[in-house]
Formats: structure tokens, C-alpha cells, sequence
């Protein structure tokens, strides 16, 4: 079934039952909430259905007069924003009453799929983007919105879902639970041993590098001179467009109840092409990330002095890029940024975050050997456990935050709000590691590479000895963490990496990942990529460090 075409798909399922999947944006949750269970929809288009908006939309592609589809709703936004509104406070009332334009996915934001790809193409968009439902879309038209079920579907008949036999077949032995029999299995064994820390506090060890534009002068101005020998070459991060802050400040936890420790951190990269305007492109980045600092410290400063007056809570990465954007652009600095930014939250063992362009984070895990082998892995090495999504323009076009003296209507601009972001959370396990970046270092190592430095460094501190997992585990249980041997050597991780990247951006011989990426898009590029480069290497341990 892999190699079927999604236009059979498609034809198929409105053959057996049509039902137009689109909602107005006027809309409320409550119609909304309607709209999906009568049509039994996981996911609608919604459509502007004013006269004007359908003109333009009939006179872009010439087909007659149409609806405007203007986003995207599914079951599972209405369901988090639901989620999210009741933690808010809101009444049944006014969260069923609130529109559905403002929790839609925005129309240029929205993932497609096309007709005359297969089923194996959308499956793998589907899964590697986290989503349930994929508009088919034909010469600027929706032609249906595809799930995993209608794919499923394709495999069976009508005749092979009713009827007597496949009932007895199917059905009649798999129906009804013993009330007095039926209880849930314990967690396998690798997971016994993780809940049994779920009430510990994480914490996490922090070392940061920056490295500089190999080729940058003091002007700020790069060479694409390869000449150089290693003395020639820019160390000052003073020079670099990249910016960083890691910041430890005490908020109300997720759960609203009581004061707690939460560690934030981020990266933002200056778009070095305002350097044509003769902006200077480390103001924005610089000051996007001191104004991220900033908002923590009023934020936790408030709280210490006027207590229960004040508003003490969280502030998720999305807001504080908001914040701090805001600040930024009401100083009049202009340029522009990628930016990540992320709260560590050591009691619920959650990373949070938020990302605009091509930085990002990657989460570095050893799995058990019991999961390896159900993985059909033979080694338990250090693997990778999640690579979070970038958000590209084009190719080396990412998106990002910025401000150029005025807004920007343009709909195809490149510049992003917090609200835009790719956002998500990740748990997190004692002994993994995190590192977060610019795409200096992603551009140029490969992230197989970034694990086997990271194991390498693992192994030669000590954290991992012949012993494997095992050994670590049980050196956990008598109460020998090294976190403080961690704190002192982690700091030595970002660095590898960033010379690593330096070394691996000089290098003509071998393509990078930037190199292959490019040629995948037909530009001709060799060997590395130049770039200022800064790593945040994160090292979550079980114990405070003491060390200095």
C-alpha cells in the first residue's frame, strides 16, 4: 500500500461518504466542538466566507467563485486549547465561546501534501511533523484533508468490516473486560527505575562557548579567505553576531502551588546581511537576549519583594521571546535574529521551548539494553532522543525576529513572531545530555558526530566506565552523582564542539551538512561552512553542584 497515490486515497474515501471538512472562522469552539463529531472530523479548513475575500480568492486561480480558506482547526487544538484556557481560569462558557481564528494554524503555516504523492511520503510527513491531519492541495486548491485512517482504510472493503463472519472473526473473542479481572501491568523494569526519581529534582550543569566568524575582524566584517594560518584566526566572541544568556531565577512551578527554582537559557544568531545597511548585526541579537535576562530578573525580583501581590508565574519561552522582543523594539534596535529560547523545569523533569529559524536543540540519551534490544539496536552507546524542528524560508533563509523602524505586512516576509514559534517540550532523564546551538555548529557537524563527542567526553570524565549503564546506575544508588565533577568539566564538552565546528567549517576536503544540504538544493557549495558558533552543553545530574 506504500506506493498508492494519495488522489486514490482521496477518491476513495469521498466515494464512500462526502462531507465538506471546512468551518467558518467565525466560528466558536462550541460550533466547532459540533461540526467534528457530526461530520466525524478529526480536522477542517477554516474559511472566510465574506464576499470579498471569496472574490479574491476566485479571481487568484480563475475557478469561480470559492471559499477562502484562511487555516487549519483540529481535534487536538481545540482539546489543548481547552486544556490550556481551564489551567487559565477561564468558565465553561467563555472558553466554548472563543473564537476558532484565534487557535487555528495560519494558512502559511499549514503542512501539505499533494495528490500524486504516495501513501509512504505522507505517512513520513505526518510522523516526522507530529500531525494528525494533511490537506491535499492541487493548483491551489484543497482537495481533501487526508488522516492516518483514511491511509488505513484503503486496505480494507466494505465487506471485509460488516457481516457475521468477520465479526465472529474479528470481534467476538476480543469484547468485554472483566470488571473483577482486568487490572493494568506494572511499567517494565527500565521504567520502574526512572519513576522511582520521578520526585527527585533534576538539576542541570551548564557550560557555554562562543567562537567567532573564523575569518571576522574587528569591524565586524568576514573574510572568505581560507589562507589563513590558525594565529591569524578571530577568537574575541566580542566579535561574534551570536548572543546567549542562561539565567536561574525563582517563579511559581507549573503547578501554580508554590515557588520553585527554574532555569532558563537561549541563543539568538544576528543575520549578518543588515551589515548592508550599515546596521551593526550583534545589536539585535545581543539585545534580545539581555532583554530576555532582564524580564527574569524584574519578574523574580518582584515576587521576592512584593510576595503575594505579584505576578509570580511561569513564563514560557514563547512569552519571554515575546517580552523581550517587545523591549527591544520599543528601544528602536534594528535587525534581526534567529532565536531558541527554553526553561529548564527540574521538578516535573520537563524541557521546554521555543524556536524561531535554523538554532536549535538536540537531547543526547542512552537507552537501556532491554529497550535496544525491543529497538532492534545492539548497542546501548549514547543515541540521539530528539532533534528539535527548524523553520526555514528556503534553503539558508530562516525565519526570524526583527524589526526594521515600522511594521511589515508583507504575508511572504521572513520575519516571525513569539507566537509563531516551533514550540514543544521534551522530558528529560538524569544522565542525558543537551545541547543547544547556533547553526555554526549544526552547519558543520554532522549530529551522529555531536553524539560520538559527547560520548567520548562521557567516557574520559568518567561518567560512563567499562561497566556501561549498569555500572552508572549503580554508582547513582550508592549517592556518587560527580555532579560537581560534571559542573567543572562540562564547560570542556562546548568547547570540543566548537572547535570541532571551526575546524570542520575550514575544511575544503569534505562536504558538510550544510555542503550536502545545499547541493540537495542545487547550489554548488564544498567542503564548510564559516560561522560564528555558540553551544550551550548541558549535563543533567542529581544532585546540586557545590562546585565553583
Amino acid at each position: 500500500l506504500s506506493s498508492v497515490e494519495i488522489s486514490e486515497v482521496l477518491k476513495r474515501k469521498h466515494t464512500l461518504r462526502w462531507v465538506e471538512p471546512v468551518i467558518s472562522k467565525d466560528a466558536t469552539v462550541r460550533e466547532a466542538i459540533t461540526v467534528c463529531i457530526e461530520r466525524k472530523l478529526n480536522g477542517m479548513m477554516v474559511v472566510d466566507e465574506s464576499d470579498s475575500a471569496n472574490r479574491r480568492a476566485s479571481s487568484t486561480t480563475g475557478l469561480g467563485l470559492k471559499q477562502k480558506c484562511v487555516g487549519l482547526i483540529t481535534s487536538r487544538d481545540i482539546l489543548r486549547m481547552m486544556a490550556a484556557s481551564i489551567k487559565a481560569g477561564k468558565s465553561s462558557d467563555e472558553v466554548l465561546d472563543e473564537r476558532i481564528s484565534e487557535h487555528m494554524t495560519p494558512i502559511d503555516r499549514v503542512i501539505y501534501g499533494r495528490p500524486d504523492e504516495t501513501i509512504a511520503t505522507c505517512r513520513a510527513i505526518m510522523a516526522k511533523n507530529g500531525i494528525q491531519c494533511l490537506p491535499i492541495l492541487a493548483e491551489g486548491r484543497v482537495e481533501g484533508i487526508l488522516t492516518a485512517r483514511d491511509m488505513q482504510d484503503v486496505y480494507f472493503d466494505a465487506k471485509d468490516r460488516g457481516g457475521k463472519k468477520n465479526y465472529l472473526r474479528d470481534v467476538s473473542d476480543r469484547v468485554g473486560l472483566s470488571s473483577d479481572l482486568t487490572s493494568m501491568a506494572d511499567p517494565p523494569v527500565f521504567v520502574r527505575q526512572h519513576l522511582a526519581l520521578k520526585h527527585a529534582p533534576l538539576y542541570l550543569n551548564v557550560g557555554v562557548v562562543e567562537y567567532p566568524h573564523p575569518f571576522k575582524s574587528a569591524d565586524g566584517i568576514g573574510s572568505s579567505r581560507r589562507n589563513f594560518g590558525p594565529q591569524d584566526l578571530a577568537t574575541d566572541p566580542s566579535l561574534s553576531e551570536d548572543a546567549h544568556f542562561v539565567s536561574e531565577v525563582e517563579l511559581l512551578g507549573e503547578s501554580g502551588n508554590h515557588m520553585q527554582k527554574l532555569l532558563y537559557m537561549g541563543v539568538a544568531d544576528g543575520v549578518g546581511s543588515w551589515r548592508e545597511y550599515n546596521v551593526d548585526p550583534r545589536e539585535f541579537s545581543h539585545r534580545l537576549m539581555a532583554e530576555c535576562e532582564n524580564v527574569l530578573s524584574e519578574a523574580s525580583t518582584q515576587c521576592s519583594v512584593v510576595g503575594g501581590e505579584a505576578d509570580c508565574s511561569m513564563i514560557s519561552p514563547a512569552e519571554l521571546m515575546a517580552q523581550a522582543y517587545k523591549r527591544t523594539k520599543e528601544a528602536n534596535v534594528i535587525g534581526s535574529t534567529t532565536v531558541c529560547v527554553a526553561l529548564f523545569d527540574s521538578v516535573r523533569h520537563q524541557l521546554h521551548f521555543s524556536n524561531i529559524g535554523d538554532s536549535g536543540i538536540i537531547v543526547l540519551r542512552h537507552i537501556d539494553s532491554d529497550v535496544a534490544s525491543t529497538l532492534q539496536r545492539g548497542s546501548t552507546d549514547l543515541s540521539i532522543a530528539f532533534v528539535s524542528q527548524q523553520q526555514l524560508k528556503s534553503f539558508n533563509h530562516p525565519f526570524q525576529m526583527g524589526w526594521t523602524g515600522e511594521e511589515i505586512v508583507e504575508k511572504n516576509s521572513s520575519f516571525r513572531q513569539a507566537s509563531d514559534s516551533c514550540t514543544s517540550s521534551v522530558h528529560i532523564l538524569r544522565g542525558d545530555i543537551i545541547i543547544m546551538a547556533t547553526d555554526g555548529l549544526f552547519d558543520n557537524v554532522d549530529v551522529d558526530d555531536i553524539t560520538k563527542i559527547a560520548q567520548q567526553w562521557e567516557h574520559e570524565s568518567g561518567f560512563i566506565d567499562g561497566g556501561g549503564i549498569g555500572s552508572r546506575n549503580k554508582r547513582w544508588s550508592s549517592g556518587n552523582s560527580l555532579t560537581d565533577l560534571s559542573a567543572r568539566s562540562v564547560s570542556k564538552l562546548a568547547e570540543r564542539l566548537c572547535r570541532k565546528a571551526r575546524e570542520n567549517s575550514l575544511d575544503n576536503t569534505t562536504d558538510s551538512p550544510f555542503a550536502l544540504l545545499a547541493k540537495e538544493n542545487d547550489i554548488m557549495w564544498s567542503g564548510g561552512m564559516p560561522d560564528d558558533c555558540t553551544v550551550l552543553a548541558m549535563h543533567v545530574v542529581g544532585k546540586p553542584s557545590n562546585a565553583l
